[in-house]
């Protein structure tokens, strides 16, 4: 396994992959209605976690999971659409980064919707990261004001 190439000791490239196999396993839950421990048991056993950050993609997974009602209720007054008819991929990927917006203060808002939009892209519908893109970017100024303000 590679060393973190960060100052903070976080490997940035593992954290990108746990978000992409977070948006995958979240995507799973969303359409199966599957336990999510079921869920992380499967990609655990089933994908390459070793080259990705596992606690911080069970974090996510997790984390959504528990706090959907209030990741959806964030997310809702930004959207032109009820929550539920929003494409599952871009769902999926909205629900994570708002959950990282809230709890993971650690890591800069330009991050969380920077590796939003690149699974979206990766991942979703042709044009699906620009609403991904712009719904995430109200989120932050609203949920980092502070952190948000001083970076425009």
């Amino acid at each position: 396994m590679s060393q973190p190439s960060h100052p903070s000791g976080v490997d940035p490239a593992a954290r990108s992959r746990a978000r992409r196999r977070a948006l995958q396993a979240v995507y799973a839950w969303q359409m199966s209605g599957n336990r999510i421990e079921g869920i992380v048991e499967q990609f655990r056993s089933e994908q390459d976690m070793q080259i990705a950050d596992l606690p911080y993609f069970e974090e996510l997974v997790r984390g959504v999971a528990r706090s959907q009602a209030e990741l959806d209720a964030l997310l809702l007054p930004l959207l032109d659409r009820e929550v539920a008819r929003v494409d599952p991929i871009e769902r999926a990927a909205l629900r994570i980064a708002a959950y990282e917006l809230r709890e993971r203060i650690d890591v800069p808002y330009r991050v969380v919707i920077n590796e939003a939009v690149e699974a979206t892209k990766r991942f979703g519908a042709e044009h699906g990261h620009t609403y991904v893109n712009g719904v995430l970017d109200r989120l932050a100024a609203s949920l980092r004001a502070a952190e948000y303000s001083v970076s425009r």
